[in-house]
C-alpha cells in the first residue's frame, strides 16, 4: 500500500542519516517479529516490515510498533487461549489423581461387598445346607441394603442391621420349632424379646458398632473423592475476565509490538498478572486445605479400626457364630419365649421328622486365609490408603500455589537471572512493582490487572459451600457419625 511504502522511504531514509545508523534500523526493523509470528502459527493479512506509530493499539504500549490492530486482536485471543490451555495443563495431575482414585476406591468396595456375599453364600450352603437355600433372601436383603447404603441411598445402617437380626430370628425360631404352628402375629410378639434375650449373643451389637462404623467411613471417603474431582474439573476450567485478558495480552505479546519478541515476562510481573487472573481460584485455598486435612482423617480411620475390609472378609465366620449360639440358646430362648408370648399350636410334624437339627449341628470350617477370595484385582485396602494419602497432602495449597507454577522459569518467565533482561510491560528492564499477595481481597492494588474485589465469582463461592459440606460430612464420619442420621438414636 502506499502508505506502508512512503511510510518505510521516510523511515529508512531517517536510519541512514542517523548516527548510529545500524543499531536504529535493527531495533526499527520487524523482520524478527515476522519470523516469530510465523513460528508460532499465526496468520496474519500484513507484519509491517519495519515500525509504524502505535496511535491504533488498546493494550500494547502505542510508541513505534510492529503490530496492526489485526495482530493486537489476535494476541488477545491467543493469550486467553494459552492461559487457559496453561491452568488446565497445570491441574492435570490433580484432576487425573480424584478421577482415577476415585474409580479406584469405588471398584474395591463395590468388589469387596460381592466377594463377601459369594464367600458368605458358599460357606452357608456348605454348611446348613436346605435350611439356608430356604431362607437365602434374608442374608441377600442384608447385601443389598448394605451396597444400597454404600452407593448413597438413603438407609440408617442400624435400622437395617436390626431388621436383619430379627429376621434371622423368626426364621430360626421358626425352623427350630417347627412342631408348632408360627404365626405372623406370634412372630411379632417374638421380636419384643430379641434385646432380653440376646439368642445370638454379643456378635449382632458387636457386628451393628463395626458395620456402621466402617460403611459410613468407606461411603463418606469415596464421597470426598467424588466432590474433589468435581470441584477440581470445575475450578480448572477457567474463565478469564477482560481486564486478565488485557493483562496476559500486554504480559505474552506486546514484547512482539515493541520489536523483541524473544524477551520473556519478569518473574515477578508474571505473578502479580496470574494472581489477578487467578484472584478467585485462590480464595479457594483455605476451604480446600480443610477438605484435605479431613478427607486425611477419614483416611486414617479406614486404615485403623474403621477398615471396611477387616470387617466385611469375616462376616461369614460371625454371622455363623451367632447362629451356632441361637442354636445353644435354643432351649432358653423358646422357653422364655413361650413363657411370654404363650403356647403356639401343635403342627402336628415332630421335631425328628424335620431333620433340622443335624444341619445346625454341622460345625462350620471357617476359610483359611490363603482360601479367601483376593479382593479388587488383588489390592489391599492398606495399598490404597496409603497411595491417597500421600496423594492428598501434595494436593494441599494447591490453588494459592498455582500463579507461582505457572510463572516457571523458561515456561513463561525470564526467571530470576535475568531481572534487567526481562520485559516489565513497557519495555525490557526491571520490574519494581511488589508482588501482591494471594487471594481475591489482596487483589485491590494489583499493579497490572484490574479487579473487583466486591464482586467474588459466585461460581467459586459454590465450589467453596460444596466443599465446606463435604467437610462436615467427613468430620462426622471420622467420629463414626453419619450425618443423615445423627438422631436416629436419640
Amino acid at each position: 500500500t502506499p502508505y506502508f511504502v512512503s511510510h518505510i522511504t521516510i523511515i529508512c531514509t531517517f536510519s541512514v542519516l542517523s548516527v548510529a545508523a545500524k543499531a536504529d534500523f535493527k531495533a526499527r526493523n520487524c523482520s524478527e517479529v515476522r519470523e516469530a509470528c510465523i513460528g508460532k502459527g499465526f496468520s496474519f493479512a500484513h507484519v509491517p516490515l519495519q515500525e509504524i506509530p502505535g496511535e491504533h493499539l488498546r493494550v500494547c504500549p502505542q510508541g513505534n510498533t510492529c503490530c496492526t490492530s489485526e495482530m493486537e486482536d489476535k494476541f488477545g485471543q491467543q493469550s486467553k487461549q494459552e492461559f487457559e490451555n496453561l491452568v488446565d495443563e497445570m491441574s492435570h495431575v490433580l484432576r487425573s489423581t480424584f478421577v482415577s482414585r476415585h474409580k479406584r476406591f469405588d471398584e474395591f468396595f463395590l468388589e469387596l461387598l460381592e466377594n463377601t456375599e459369594r464367600s458368605l453364600n458358599e460357606m452357608f450352603v456348605r454348611t446348613y445346607g436346605k435350611p439356608y437355600m430356604q431362607n437365602s433372601e434374608v442374608f441377600e436383603n442384608l447385601f443389598a441394603e448394605l451396597k444400597r447404603y454404600y452407593t448413597g441411598g438413603n438407609v440408617n445402617l442400624e435400622e437395617m442391621l436390626n431388621d436383619f437380626w430379627s429376621r434371622l430370628l423368626e426364621r430360626m425360631f421358626t425352623l427350630l420349632n417347627s412342631q408348632y404352628v408360627i404365626t405372623e402375629d406370634y412372630l411379632d410378639c417374638i421380636s419384643k424379646y430379641t434385646d432380653e434375650l440376646k439368642p445370638f449373643g454379643d456378635v449382632p451389637r458387636k457386628l451393628k458398632a463395626q458395620v456402621t462404623r466402617a460403611f459410613i467411613a468407606a461411603r463418606t471417603f469415596v464421597q470426598g473423592l467424588s466432590v474433589g474431582r468435581e470441584v477440581a474439573q470445575r475450578v480448572s476450567k477457567v474463565s478469564s475476565t477482560p481486564s486478565c485478558i488485557r493483562a496476559l495480552t500486554k504480559m505474552l505479546y506486546c514484547p512482539f509490538c515493541r520489536g523483541m519478541p524473544s524477551v520473556k515476562p519478569c518473574k515477578n510481573y508474571c505473578l502479580n498478572v496470574m494472581k489477578g487472573c487467578l484472584a478467585n481460584q485462590a480464595d479457594l485455598d483455605p476451604e480446600w486445605n480443610q477438605y484435605i486435612d479431613a478427607m486425611l482423617l477419614v483416611a486414617q480411620r479406614l486404615e485403623g479400626p474403621f477398615n471396611i475390609e477387616s470387617v466385611m472378609e469375616p462376616i461369614d465366620v460371625k454371622i455363623s457364630e451367632a447362629i451356632m449360639n441361637m442354636q445353644d440358646n435354643s432351649a432358653q430362648v423358646s422357653y422364655r419365649v413361650f413363657q411370654g408370648c404363650g403356647q403356639p399350636k401343635p403342627s402336628g410334624m415332630s421335631r425328628s421328622t424335620r431333620g433340622v437339627s443335624d444341619v445346625f449341628n454341622a460345625r462350620f470350617r471357617p476359610y483359611s486365609p490363603e482360601e479367601r477370595p483376593t479382593t479388587a484385582a488383588g489390592t489391599s485396602l492398606d495399598r490404597l490408603v496409603a497411595d491417597i494419602k500421600e496423594k492428598l497432602k501434595l494436593s494441599k495449597k494447591f490453588w494459592s500455589g498455582l500463579p507461582e507454577v505457572m510463572c516457571v522459569e523458561d515456561r513463561v518467565t525470564a526467571g530470576n537471572a535475568s531481572d534487567e533482561d526481562c520485559w516489565n510491560g513497557h519495555t525490557k528492564g526491571r520490574y519494581f512493582p511488589e508482588v501482591q499477595k494471594d487471594g481475591l481481597t489482596n487483589q485491590v492494588n494489583n499493579p497490572e490487572v484490574a479487579v473487583d474485589i466486591t464482586r467474588p465469582d459466585t461460581f467459586i463461592r459454590q465450589q467453596i459451600m460444596a466443599l465446606r459440606v463435604m467437610t462436615n460430612k467427613l468430620k462426622n464420619a471420622y467420629n463414626g457419625n453419619d450425618i443423615y442420621f445423627q438422631d436416629s438414636s436419640k
